[in-house]
This record gives C-alpha cells, structure tokens and sequence, in this order.
C-alpha cells in the first residue's frame, strides 16, 4: 500500500501527518471495534481533505505499570502496525508511554499531542477512552477541549453483539480457551503471531513431521493444543498444523509453536515466519509411544488438511499481498 508512514516513538510527526484525523488508542487486537473507531477516522479525514492515522502508545501501560506481571498482548507493536496498514489507514503515530508520559496531567497530553505534536483536525475515540494522569481524562472532557479549540470530535459508542461487547478482553479469553472461531469472529481477521523461526530438538524429522519452530512472546496465554493454521514465510502461504505447548511427551520444555508444513521441503532456519491460526483440533496430550504419538500427529493432519481446503486468504492478514 503506497503512502503509509510509521512514526516510531522516539521520531518527530512527518509533515505528511500535520493536520490528520487521528484515532487515539491502545489498539490491543486491532478487532472490530477498534475497526469502528478507525471507519470513523477516515470518513471524518474524507470529509476533510486530510490523513487519517493512529496515535498510540508503546508498551502498553498495562505492562509499563506491571512489568513484571505477565501481559498477553493480541498483537504486538509490528502486528499493530501491520493491522492497521491492512486497514488502509495513512499512518500510525506510536509515542513511548513512560514515567513522563504517565505523569502528565489530562489537558497537557491534548496540548501535546492533539494541538502541538500533530495538529489534528479531528480525533476519534472510544467511550471508554481515559487519559493523561490517573486517568484523569474522559470523553466529555475531550470533547469540552475540542470544541474550544475548533477540532473536531467523535465518541464512538461500544460495539456490541449477542454474548457482549467486542472487547480485548473477551478476545484473550477466547484464545486462552483456545476458541479460535470466536477469536477471529471478534477481531475480524484470523488471529496471527510472527517470530523469526529457529532450531529445534529436531525430534519431527524423526517422526516423519519436521516442524517449523517458533518461540512466541512472553505472556502469551494461548491455550496449549494442536492448531489448523497456514504460515507466512518468504514470500509465500503454506497450509500446516500446528502444535504449540510444553511437548510432555518428551520433555515438558518451554513453550514452543512447532508448525508442520504441508507439502513443503526445504530449510527455513532463521526466517522470520507469521502463523495465522484457524482452528483449534485438541488439547496438547503425552503419548506412551512414538507410535501412538505418530497415529495421532496423522489424524491431526487429515483434520487440518479438510478445515483447510475449505477456507481461503480473504481473512488473512499475513498474505504475502497484505502488506
């Protein structure tokens, strides 16, 4: 997509980025109600003739305030990014949420921000949207300072369905439960993770199933199990299952996504790889022999291989022509 620009945290606003529409937010899972805000964002930018982009922030408070506390993040500063370019939208503002930022008070993060950094003319957010120092900030006090300074402004009401609100939250549970259906269906895409892929204890090859392996990030709470995904790697979409978890028929190890490629040969050591995930199969199980273990991995694929042929890329946010 052409005219997209990445503002990272420590980078002065790009000209190009004067006077946007902007959506503030944290954005965690990009899902479809965030997609709300961003339609909001670029309709209102139409209307006016000028860019629409995100303002957020990075690490996520939740994880500046609690660092040592796991945090599942849906989707990372890159897969944020990636999302959102996907989306169509002209750029995403990230600014660093640290110390300074956490003490400043809810009028002077608008002054910053809104009127000095970026000059925006509209700014869209959510209803629950709070701010600046112990949360100080609300909608009504957006809106307050936006109409004094002639800016125009949208609070986009939640964005509900059977079941609730379309929320970060529920989506984290759905992955932890390993419900990838009502993952994806809440975050209007199929749920992705991207890692460079490294070398394994090579136990597949032996097995008949060499495994792409994959190391996800810290706090990531997905459900331990066996996985219809496709992978994203060299410029290419390959069907696969996966299994991600602890190995207990081995060695109860850390945590690892080892990703069976189907119908592929050759070595992907050290190529960063993204997996989109479309179905969860089973929970991760020990197996008393390699035999048993290899009747199963054999099941699991004839599974993920008839989940598979009957979707294709439209929900992909890792096509090789998504970005």
């Amino acid at each position: 997509m052409s005219g997209f620009t990445l503002i990272g945290a420590d980078e002065a606003i790009a000209q190009d980025l004067r006077g946007a529409v902007i959506a503030i937010g944290n954005f965690d899972g990009v899902h479809r109600g965030h997609q709300q805000l961003i339609a909001q964002a670029q309709a209102m930018a139409r209307a006016r003739g000028v860019p629409a982009a995100i303002l957020t922030f990075s690490p996520h408070p939740r994880a500046f305030f609690a660092p040592d506390r796991p945090f599942f993040r849906i989707t990372p500063q890159r897969e944020r990014v990636r999302v959102m370019r996907k989306l169509g939208l002209d750029g995403v503002i990230i600014r660093r949420f640290d110390a300074t930022l956490a003490a400043t008070t809810a009028r002077d993060f608008l002054e910053r921000f809104v009127v000095e950094e970026i000059g925006a003319s509209g700014v869209v957010v959510g209803h629950d949207f709070h701010f600046g120092k112990g949360r100080e900030g609300n909608p009504s006090l957006l809106e307050a300072f936006c109409t004094a300074q002639g800016i125009a402004c949208t609070i986009v009401p939640v964005v509900e369905e059977t079941g609730g609100a379309i929320s970060s939250s529920a989506i984290r549970t759905a992955l932890a439960e390993g419900d990838i259906e009502t993952a994806n269906h809440l975050l209007g895409y199929r749920w992705f993770v991207t890692a460079p892929i490294r070398h394994g204890e090579k136990r597949g090859r032996d097995l008949g199933y060499p495994t792409a392996n994959m190391a996800l990030r810290a706090g990531c709470a997905l459900r331990h199990g066996i996985y219809a995904v496709r992978m994203a790697v060299n410029g290419a979409l390959h069907d696969g299952v996966a299994s991600f978890g602890r190995r207990p028929t081995f060695d109860d190890g850390a945590p690892l996504l080892e990703t069976f490629l189907f119908d592929f040969s050759g070595d992907l050591y050290g190529a960063e790889a993204s997996v989109e995930f479309l179905a969860f199969l089973r929970p991760e199980a020990r197996f008393d022999s390699a035999e048993a273990l290899i009747a199963q991995m054999d099941d699991d694929s004839l599974r993920a291989r008839a989940i598979l042929a009957g979707s294709d890329t439209t929900a992909s946010m890792i096509a090789p022509d998504a970005s």
